[in-house]
């Protein structure tokens, strides 16, 4: 069972104006599929506090996955790319492309998203929009992935696209 962290990124939610509703559908969906949330926070659209906390759940609770919500969009405050940024090792531009291309589909608004992803040790750590809508959306886009995703970044060594 992997370990889950989930941070959504508000300014309102962190001060108690907003109910965190994208936070709770995430983890809803996450439990369903059989994921363990181990973290769970609301931090304010600050990069450090942000990047902190990435850091903290990477490094000292080793996290398998870390999803985000939140702080993705045009706004100025929307910088939880860049705080992802700053912690990533390496990337992993599959998943945002992936989310973008997918929610294109739906909305063309989904071409303003600047979500990213990659990995930080043994963590991936992805990027979805702020919506419980789009968060519903993303993770059914996501889902089928990240069990063979969390197996590689663990350091898996079976080859991929070979079948047994």
């Amino acid at each position: 069972m992997y370990r889950v962290g989930i941070l959504t990124v508000s300014d309102k939610g962190s001060r108690g104006e907003r109910k965190d509703e994208s936070g709770m559908v995430m983890r809803e969906i996450l439990e369903k599929a059989g994921y363990r949330i181990v973290a769970y926070t609301v931090v304010p659209d600050e990069e450090e506090i942000i990047a902190r906390q990435l850091k903290q759940w990477a490094d000292e609770l080793n996290l398998d996955l870390i999803l985000t919500t939140g702080g993705t969009g045009l706004t100025p405050r929307d910088v939880t790319p860049e705080a992802t940024l700053k912690v990533i090792e390496r990337p992993v531009p599959g998943i945002a492309e992936a989310l973008r291309m997918e929610g294109l589909k739906k909305t063309p608004h989904a071409m303003l998203s600047r979500g990213v992803s990659g990995i930080r040790g043994q963590t991936l750590i992805a990027n979805l929009p702020g919506s419980p809508k789009a968060v519903r959306e993303g993770l059914e886009i996501i889902l089928p992935a990240l069990p063979h995703a969390l197996a590689k970044v663990k350091g898996d060594p079976t080859e991929c696209g070979v079948e047994a």
